[in-house]
């Protein structure tokens, strides 16, 4: 599945800072300075009163929180900032302290709840001693070599995790971990990151990790020449030769333009971003060379893989022994491996493929809530699809609520045709929501000069529900007068080249596109809608939209993002050159005995911590 041509499609970033922020500079403002928000300790001062508890646990943590992570917690105490926002800040700043302080406090000093058992772990995580068990994944065949440059597919993207790891990790919960960073800071324009990494980790060769293993992986990854899926995400972020090293254990990315959101970007988020040795020189699947707790033990092209303990992993040593995984040419036959006790587990699960699943006392299924979408795409730039009115009446005539009952059993929630999904923090909720209406479709066809309707092909892709989508779209054009014929291909005709001229993805006047998970929106605000942008199907071309984008990116406020996302919001409504009907949640079914996995929803899966009942 190209799904991320993905990177469109699964097509890979989230941030903090100024309720003063301009409205029309791309600028980040300065460390808000607040003088209307006393610190904590002011506040019990001047009110004679000793600090809550609440207050003494935060003050210990100013000293080395510096100027927004001060602001932060005045934002918190005083009521302006949930629990969750503080954390995603933390998480985003690199601010490990004052994430663990959010983590044990609730706002107004309630206790916060505890966190065993969220989405993203399936079962209890497991616990004890490093033993000798097998865990077996009914797994989705890659779609091509599995290489960290060039990896656009879900089934070869969870192989990279196995045994590779990143800067930061993004957790289920969106918010980021560190891994092989221990910590990181912009400077005050967010145009410079600067991160610190672990010591003491080693590649599975011996050799150290360090500075300029991080340099040489951005370099390859951000290099033009290069091949790099990673260049959807990186373009206009980070270029070759940004990435310094400052010392064995210090490096600096220098960004092309300031951007709140980027260490999403040098994430698990960015899943072609694992770091690799300065002196790889490529034939990864002979190696899976890494940093992680799993190191490569066979790998067969087309047949599966399996990854041992590494017993010189720098942290926790894993649990099981060993991970095997086999490839499958789909879902159904992946289904049927774990009904027939040929598996223990698998991944990318979908609602309408799985009801024999669903119904099945003896497997669970687990989801986390994501960014994942589907995009229909209409070409503004070609005579059916110029006129916006058209565009509007077509995203008119579908019934979201119905889509989400009906493809997904209510495992998703609906779109409103922008890429800021309710599980972002930046997304603002005050855009009222599109719903079906074909009185106004009808009438928008009318006053475009189509009142007898048209014909028009869709073109797309045969990947999970993406072809009853189809469908139902179908069905629901005829109401207004539009007549669709479909065109379902494989992934592989559908992405083709990936390039425009040599796409049917890229072509076709009317398509449909699969989009997987995204930490943060940036990625989808830049490369299917901005100008200049590598997967704008839709044609798009719109100076305001790519000056609210550029906004956006340099934004360092969670307040602030939203005020600008609210524009971005309402003006693609208007314009409306995609539909978005629905975000919908990231599945993994597996056996009930099987406990400890935790998994994105970008679709990686991490067994370092999974048991099997005996």
């Amino acid at each position: 599945m190209k799904r991320l041509k993905f990177k469109p499609p699964r097509p890979t970033s989230r941030s903090p800072f100024s309720e003063q922020a301009s409205q029309s500079s791309p600028q980040a403002p300065r460390p808000p300075q607040s003088p209307s928000l006393p610190n904590a300790s002011a506040l019990a001062q001047s009110d004679k009163a000793p600090p809550s508890p609440v207050a003494r646990a935060f003050d210990a943590l100013r000293h080395d929180a510096g100027a927004y992570g001060n602001h932060a917690i005045d934002e918190f105490i005083a009521g302006r900032f949930t629990r969750r926002e503080l954390l995603r800040y933390a998480g985003v700043l690199g601010l490990s302290s004052l994430a663990l302080a959010g983590g044990l406090v609730a706002p107004h000093g309630a206790r916060a709840q505890s966190t065993a058992g969220t989405p993203g772990t399936a079962g209890t995580p497991g616990a004890g001693k490093p033993g000798s068990q097998t865990i077996r994944v009914a797994h989705l065949m890659p779609a091509g070599a599995v290489d960290p440059l060039t990896v656009t597919d879900a089934g070869a993207l969870c192989l990279l995790n196995q045994t590779g790891e990143f800067l930061a990790n993004d957790d289920a919960n969106g918010h980021l971990q560190p891994s092989l960073a221990l910590s990181w800071q912009p400077n005050a324009k967010a145009d410079v990151w600067t991160f610190k990494l672990r010591p003491g980790v080693k590649f599975h060769d011996g050799q150290p990790f360090g500075a300029k293993d991080v340099v040489a992986t951005f370099d390859r990854l951000a290099d033009p020449a290069s091949g790099s899926a990673a260049l959807s995400v990186l373009k206009g972020v980070l270029s070759k030769g940004g990435t310094k090293m400052v010392d064995e254990h210090t490096v600096a990315f220098h960004l092309d333009a300031p951007n709140g959101n980027f260490p999403y970007t040098v994430s698990s988020d960015n899943y072609n971003a694992v770091m690799l040795p300065a002196n790889y020189a490529g034939n990864y699947e002979k190696s899976f060379i890494g940093t992680g707790p799993f190191k490569l033990e066979r790998y067969e092209t087309r047949r599966g893989a399996s990854f041992v303990r590494n017993d010189a992993y720098w942290g926790e040593k894993a649990l099981p022994e060993r991970v095997q995984f086999a490839f499958y040419a789909d879902e159904q036959a992946q289904i049927l491996a774990l009904q027939g006790h040929q598996a223990d587990v698998m991944g990318t699960f979908t609602v309408q493929g799985g009801i024999g699943i669903l119904n099945n006392p003896d497997f669970k299924v687990t989801g986390v809530r994501s960014s994942a979408h589907r995009q229909i795409h209409m070409r503004t730039d070609v005579p059916t699809f110029k006129d916006k009115r058209v565009r509007q009446a077509l995203a008119l005539a579908l019934d979201r609520d119905v889509m989400v009952r009906g493809l997904f059993k209510g495992r998703a929630v609906v779109g409103n045709d922008s890429p800021f999904a309710p599980a972002f923090l930046s997304t603002a909720t005050t855009v009222p929501q599109r719903k079906i209406d074909l009185a106004k479709a009808r009438q928008l066809l009318a006053q475009a000069g189509v009142a007898n309707g048209f014909d028009i092909t869709l073109t797309t892709e045969k990947y999970m529900e993406i072809p009853d989508l189809a469908v139902v779209v179908q069905n629901a054009a005829k109401a207004i007068g539009v007549r669709i014929a479909l065109k379902v291909e494989s992934q592989s005709q559908y992405y083709g080249a990936g390039t425009y001229g040599k796409s049917d993805w890229l072509d076709a006047p009317l398509g449909i596109t699969d989009y997987g998970h995204r930490g943060v929106p940036n990625v989808f605000l830049n490369a299917p809608l901005t100008s200049g942008g590598t997967w704008n199907a839709a044609h798009f071309r719109n100076a305001q939209y790519d000056k609210l984008v550029a906004q956006f990116a340099a934004t360092l406020d969670v307040a602030a993002q939203k005020q600008v996302a609210a524009q971005i919001e309402t003006l693609l409504l208007d314009e409306t050159p995609v539909i978005i009907p629905y975000f919908y949640d990231q599945l993994i079914a597996q056996r009930t005995a099987l406990s400890g996995v935790r998994f994105t929803a970008l679709a990686q899966l991490y067994f370092d911590r999974a048991t099997l009942a005996v």
